[in-house]
């Protein structure tokens, strides 16, 4: 049996380019809200010595790095611009006029 692909009409660059960063957005806010919660669970739950362990040490000066690294990652994809310009400032990018 052969499954049939439906002719569908073909998204164009701007729709590809929403697509792209919509994935990437969700990927990195998983990736950094995976990594909070498990730095507060560590903390909150997870029985701790008096003394903090080589490896605590360790794991926590890593990922402090890591989530800035991502938060800021984030926040570049999200506002980054997309390569639509606006030359009279108006807040339309110049490309959807044409379309109207």
């Amino acid at each position: 049996m052969q499954l049939k692909k439906k002719p569908g009409r073909r998204r164009n660059e701007a729709e590809l380019n929403a697509l792209l960063r919509f994935t990437i957005g969700i990927t990195l806010a998983a990736t950094l809200a995976a990594s909070v919660l498990m730095v507060l669970y560590f903390l909150g739950f997870v029985s701790q010595p008096l003394e903090q362990s080589p490896n605590d040490a360790e794991l926590f000066r890593i990922l402090g790095p890591t989530i800035s690294f991502l938060t800021g990652t984030l926040s570049g994809v999200m506002i980054g611009s997309s390569g639509r310009r606006d030359k009279d400032s108006d807040g339309i990018p110049d490309d959807e006029k044409e379309t109207k």
